[in-house]
């Protein structure tokens, strides 16, 4: 019995060796000769031992020779004159609508202090109690103990302000949409966006890693075209289209160029090709519309039609901060997926309070905004009069912008030109700026230009002085 059991097992072990052995036969030279070094290898990592490297201790000469010699490259790139952290003007005292700016007294239509709130008695009063009650800081995130009742009570008003369902609350107006873009596109998602978008904007699309198509700017025509494009696509990858999302992202006034988006064919353009629709409403909040409640108001549509709106309490309403606004179920999730909201302290109690009372006095007083209005209707009209300068803004935009009427083609020309005209406005008792633009940073390129702010505080007489300053200063400097 044992010895055929040792018979089978020798049996076996030889069936073995020659399964080997014809493995062996049969595998590719190229396989045999990676094993082989491998082997080799492992023989050199056990038996061989690096010799180790003798330390040579250099000469106090020889280091300071090697010192001498190191030119170490600079932590960050340098930075040009004309880079506008470089170049800026420092003003003294409050905010208001006279200024203090560089030790000149003007009447302030450089700040976007669109209801002139800024050193509002009533806001100051309130604030001073906040700080009072609260201290001046929330020293935690909305979900780590940073969120005060006042945090609630101002979402709750800008909720009903804006006539939605919900508002999630930030601490820093720029953060609120760059952080609202990628809560909800992700990696191979597609986003249509108008090219002159702005750069809190552009921050968005960069963390979301998603598709981006730039259409030119507010031409609903070329946006239709890449929607076709995508459409095209998507009957053709019916099993990859399923998993894609599509966002449409514009602002109610653009930033950087002043105009308005065509909103009644974005909306259209928005169900025929099923998007999501979301608006920064940077300037267009508290300003556009008959009781300053946005584009949306301005253009006559429902806002339900809009997925996301978001806007910043900074301009309008003279505090700091920014929020979104919408639905229930699209604006809640940012509680969890939006980074600034997650991971940045809360707003200040204190900013908190003057953004509801800011809020407050433009509900009690929607004169400020028909004023407003009228205003830069005003503005337009006759600074378009003006020999030298051109308006490229619309004409209901809070916001003017002015460039040369003939332009040099030296953007560096140009620009030094329009900051002469401002500086000699500024010594006249109007206070302006040139336009600041990250130009090595922004997706489009943009011509020179003055930036002009219209302030409902503003008295007509007030927009005339402004008007026949801009004037004799270009007429002194063209």
């Amino acid at each position: 019995m044992a010895s055929s059991i040792n018979a089978a097992g020798y049996e076996s072990l030889q069936w073995q060796f020659y399964e080997l052995y014809r493995a062996f036969r049969e595998a590719p030279f190229y396989h045999l000769a990676i094993e082989a070094c491998l082997v080799l290898w492992i023989i050199k990592l056990i038996f061989f031992t690096r010799k180790k490297q003798q330390n040579h201790e250099l000469t106090e000469e020889e280091q300071d020779e090697v010192i001498a010699d190191w030119n170490p490259e600079p932590l960050v790139p340098p930075m040009s004159e004309d880079n506008p952290a470089s170049n800026y003007s420092v003003i003294s005292g409050k905010t208001g609508k006279y200024i203090t700016l560089n030790e000149y007294e003007c009447l302030d239509m450089a700040s976007m202090n669109f209801m002139g709130l800024m050193g509002n008695h009533e806001i100051e009063e309130a604030t001073m109690e906040g700080v009072r009650k609260y201290g001046v800081g929330s020293c935690g995130p909305r979900g780590f103990y940073g969120t005060v009742d006042v945090h609630l009570e101002l979402e709750k008003r800008l909720s009903g302000f804006m006539e939605c369902e919900t508002s999630v609350l930030y601490s820093y107006g720029f953060s609120s949409i760059s952080s609202a873009i990628p809560a909800y596109s992700k990696r191979n998602d597609v986003i249509f966006v108008d090219e002159a978008v702005s750069f809190a904007v552009q921050k968005g699309l960069e963390a979301s890693r998603s598709l981006i198509k730039y259409f030119k700017h507010c031409d609903v025509a070329d946006l239709e075209n890449l929607m076709i494009e995508q459409d095209v696509w998507d009957k053709k990858n019916p099993k990859k289209a399923k998993l894609i999302r599509r966002f449409l992202i514009v602002e109610g006034v653009f930033m950087n160029t002043g105009r308005l988006a065509p909103l009644p064919e974005l909306i259209a353009l928005k169900y025929k090709y099923k998007v999501r629709l979301f608006i920064d409403e940077t300037l267009s909040f508290a300003t556009m519309g008959a009781s300053g409640r946005g584009i949306t108001e301005h253009w006559g549509v429902d806002r339900a039609d809009v997925d996301l709106i978001s806007a910043t309490l900074e301009n309008s309403l003279a505090s700091v901060g920014g929020f979104c606004t919408g639905t229930s179920y699209v604006v809640e999730h940012q509680r969890l997926s939006g980074q600034a909201y997650c991971f940045s302290a809360s707003l200040p109690p204190l900013l908190a309070i003057a953004a509801i009372k800011a809020l407050n006095i433009v509900e009690d007083h929607p004169e400020y905004f028909s004023n407003l209005q009228m205003l830069s209707k005003h503005l337009y009209e006759k600074i378009g009069e003006i020999e030298g300068l051109t308006v490229t803004s619309d004409i209901a935009s809070p916001v003017l912008y002015l460039t040369l009427q003939h332009l040099t083609g030296n953007t560096s020309e140009d620009k030094a030109k329009l900051q002469a005209i401002v500086d000699k406005c500024i010594s006249k008792g109007v206070a302006l700026t040139v336009a600041r633009i990250l130009d090595d940073a922004e997706h489009l390129c943009y011509n020179p230009s003055i930036r002009l702010a219209v302030h409902a505080d503003l008295e007509m007489k007030d927009a005339d002085f402004a008007i026949e300053t801009l004037r004799t200063s270009v007429q002194e400097l063209l």
